[in-house]
């Protein structure tokens, strides 16, 4: 295991929080909780069918008849009004286990959410871009993953933060650079240490022409960019 989940797990288990997972039937999702409750790393509330989830320590709730779910909706209803969105319709929604868990956060009743293994990505966020919003002054919602491998060689003892590979599909040159300062943002708080970011486009040493190596390009000159990040690209 890496330095870095190593790292993670500890502060886990240190600050233990209720995590949901929206995904209880998703065989990977009971897999993966079995493993947190082993490790102590979290505790957990898994949303589905309890008849269909069997996970020794964990809570296990059925949106359509949890005892909440009318709360939540009311509190869905009045978040969402201003959008045209009814009681009726918030009732409804509140029978889609992302959305729930997404409002069990919102309402204090979680400390944080984990999906995605079944859900799209459009589906997994758009709950919590409707409930939880974005943080003050951000500018575009971006994603991320860390890649833990064995070339110690490569980022710090081997892990690397990849962005954005799964949301913005053709982002402009501004955009890249706001991917690049919130990706800075996200190593410092997660490996506490100072970010190198490398913006890459397909040409070598400028072998290429086009509109996406001088997007790239344009992106490293933008006057936001952290100066702490160092920001590297073959050169036209």
């Amino acid at each position: 295991m890496s330095e870095f989940l190593d790292r993670m797990k500890a502060a886990a288990k240190a600050d233990r929080k209720k995590i949901v997972l929206p995904e209880g039937e998703d065989p990977r999702t009971i897999a993966a909780a079995r493993q947190i409750m082993d490790e102590g790393i979290a505790d957990l509330v898994i949303l589905g069918d309890p008849a269909k989830i069997d996970v020794p320590g964990v809570t296990v709730i059925d949106p359509r008849t949890a005892e909440k779910h009318d709360e939540y909706a009311a509190a869905f209803a009045e978040l969402r009004k201003k959008k045209g969105v009814t009681l009726p319709e918030a009732m409804e929604q509140m029978n889609d286990a992302t959305y729930f868990g997404t409002m069990m956060v919102k309402m204090g009743d979680a400390d944080g959410l984990v999906s995605g293994a079944c859900h799209s990505t459009a589906n997994t966020l758009r709950p919590a871009l409707q409930i939880l919003k974005t943080a003050p002054g951000t500018k575009l919602v971006s994603a991320f993953f860390i890649m833990c491998t064995d070339k110690t060689e490569y980022g710090e003892n081997g892990t690397l933060l990849f962005a954005d590979c799964g949301l913005n599909i053709n982002p402009t040159a501004d955009e890249l650079s706001e991917i690049a300062i919130a990706s800075a943002g996200s190593w410092k708080k997660y490996m506490s240490s100072e970010p190198k970011v490398a913006m890459l486009s397909f040409s070598t040493m400028g072998s290429a022409k086009g509109d996406v190596p001088t997007k790239v390009q344009e992106a490293t000159r933008h006057p936001s960019l952290p100066l702490t990040a160092t920001c590297s690209l073959t050169p036209p």
